[in-house]
C-alpha cells in the first residue's frame, strides 16, 4: 500500500519520511491541498531507477539497430575484448606486463 502524506509532514517529519524511504525502498507520495504534488525516494532507489531507464534506452536502441539490419558481434569475441581491456587492471592498479596478455585467462 503506498505511503501518502500531506506536504506539512515533509516539514514536520522529514527524518521519519527519509528513514521510511531508506528502510523500505518505497516512495512516499506527498500531497498538497489533497492533490498529488511530489514523490520522495531514497537516493539509492532513485539511482537504481535511473540506471534501469538508461539500460532500457540502450536496449531499445539495440533493438532498433537489429530491426534495421545491423549485425552484432559474436558474444565470445566481445567477451575476449572486454577481458583484454580489464586484464591489466586489478582494483584500479596496473599489473606488471608479465601478468597481462590476451591469453592470460585461456
Amino acid at each position: 500500500m503506498p505511503s501518502i502524506r500531506p506536504i506539512s509532514d515533509l516539514r514536520n517529519s522529514a527524518n521519519e519520511i527519509s528513514d521510511f524511504c531508506r528502510q523500505t525502498g518505497e516512495p512516499v507520495y506527498i500531497t498538497r491541498n489533497g492533490t498529488g504534488d511530489m514523490v520522495v525516494l531514497s537516493l539509492e532507489e532513485y539511482e537504481r531507477q535511473q540506471t534501469l531507464i538508461d539500460l532500457y534506452g540502450k536496449m531499445a536502441t539495440a533493438e532498433q539497430e537489429i530491426a534495421s539490419g545491423a549485425e552484432g558481434e559474436d558474444f565470445l569475441t566481445v567477451a575476449r575484448k572486454l577481458r583484454g581491456r580489464l586484464n591489466g587492471r586489478v582494483y584500479g592498479q596496473d599489473l606488471p606486463s608479465s601478468q597481462t596478455g590476451p591469453d592470460r585467462y585461456y
